[in-house]
């Protein structure tokens, strides 16, 4: 009996107004409220909101049996209040059914954990607390943005109290090893790990709609038949991918509602299936071996490392800058400049600046809003420009009050 565990990430992030040099030190209102409001209601109609009505009758329909995680970003769940309520109450209904768990990530979908161990704490911590609030779970199962892990990353994760990792099932790390197995953090041996099977995720996610793979169509037979075949090994079959694959990246018209729909019956039919949530599968399944991943790696591209966000000079001197006003953030201890350092680290606005060539080209560019990674550079370093400026203004504010403390304390 071989355990399926599928995974959905659930993200959207805040996009940028068209900002000019011109705007600094004039307009702190940085984001395209438009675009945002019209992409998100876009994806909610294709995507979230009948494929959550899916999910819920397919759990319902195999009385509990069928099981799905998701890690939804604080920025997505911000936006679902903002523009699409109806949205949080059909992922609330799911959280309902005791099939669905909801897993731990950063709050702003940020690249923290390369750079930043406070930051990223922080996050995590912010993060969990608004799954708590919004669907009432406590996460033990983490998932890092763009599934990034490493040895040092994991053991970070595990001394936070979570239980079980996500990570790229990649073959420069498992070598001859399968991913289909529950492994173990090299530092921290009690965090498991869980691996994408990118090889099955990437049928459902990239291909099943290709007419030129020579395995389209991809129906719930064949699909199954590979999930159960003796040439298969292991214990585990890790399916993660975006959320967005539902309706967006593959339209209705290929049949991927059809496909998903009819999947859970056909698996569980074959008495060699069973579907667990991402700690379930964690916890039934004792690791076979330690995991060395010394170098940070992802689930992007075939590389399978960190460069599509932090691989160029453009990026480097975007994200440096960034992380640079870490302190003075902190300090200042403003929710409005928290919520602008948040939309500000989010991945995509650095993915937006990679300059390398993508073999998954069209899905990086799918809700690209800028003609060049130039483009997206300039117009990003603008915003942060001006952001900078009224940091260091209102930490200066801020310093200068002590001072005046400071010396009203000594002449008294």
């Amino acid at each position: 009996m071989k355990t399926v565990c599928f995974y959905f990430q659930v993200h959207q992030p805040l996009r940028l107004k068209k900002y000019r040099f011109f705007n600094m030190g004039k307009d702190h209102n940085y984001l395209d409220d438009i675009t945002n409001r019209s992409i998100l209601q876009k994806v909610a109609s294709r995507c979230y909101l009948p494929m959550n009505r899916l999910l819920l009758r397919l759990i319902e329909e195999n009385k509990g049996a069928f099981k799905v995680s998701f890690s939804l970003s604080g920025l997505v769940v911000e936006q679902f209040k903002a523009y699409a309520p109806e949205v949080l109450e059909s992922f609330k209904a799911l959280a309902q059914t005791g099939c669905v768990e909801f897993l731990g990530e950063t709050y702003a979908h940020s690249l923290a954990s390369l750079i930043d161990q406070e930051e990223f704490t922080a996050q995590v911590k912010a993060h969990s607390a608004m799954i708590k609030k919004e669907f009432g779970q406590k996460p033990t199962t983490f998932r890092n943005t763009e599934l990034i892990y490493s040895d040092e990353i994991g053991a970070r994760v595990a001394d936070m109290g979570f239980k079980a990792m996500l990570a790229e099932g990649a073959k420069h790390i498992l070598g001859w090893k399968s991913p289909n197995y529950v492994y173990a953090n090299s530092l921290n041996q009690k965090l498991r790990l869980l691996l994408r099977n990118y090889k099955l995720s990437d049928d459902i996610a990239f291909r099943f709609s290709d007419r030129g793979w020579d395995q389209w169509p991809l129906t719930v037979e064949k699909y199954v038949s590979w999930l159960t075949s003796p040439d298969m090994p292991g214990e585990v079959i890790n399916l993660f991918m975006d959320y967005e694959t539902f309706g967006e990246h593959q339209w209705a018209e290929t049949g991927i509602f059809d496909f998903m729909a009819a999947l859970p019956k056909a698996a569980l039919a074959s008495g060699k299936l069973e579907f667990a949530t991402a700690s379930e599968t964690a916890a039934k399944h004792q690791p076979i071996a330690v995991l060395s991943s010394p170098h940070a790696m992802s689930w992007a591209d075939e590389e399978r490392d960190v460069t599509a966000w932090v691989g160029n000079e453009l990026q480097n001197d975007a994200f440096n800058t960034l992380y640079a006003l870490r302190p003075k953030i902190k300090a200042i201890a403003d929710p409005d400049f928290d919520y602008v350092w948040n939309f500000m680290q989010t991945s995509d606005h650095f993915y937006y600046m990679a300059t390398k060539w993508f073999s998954d080209g069209d899905v990086h560019n799918y809700f690209n809003p800028y003609d060049s990674a130039y483009e997206a550079f300039i117009n990003y370093m603008n915003v942060l420009s001006d952001f900078k400026i009224e940091v260091e203004k209102r930490y200066a504010q801020l310093e200068e009050k002590k001072s005046r403390s400071k010396t009203r304390q000594v002449s008294a």
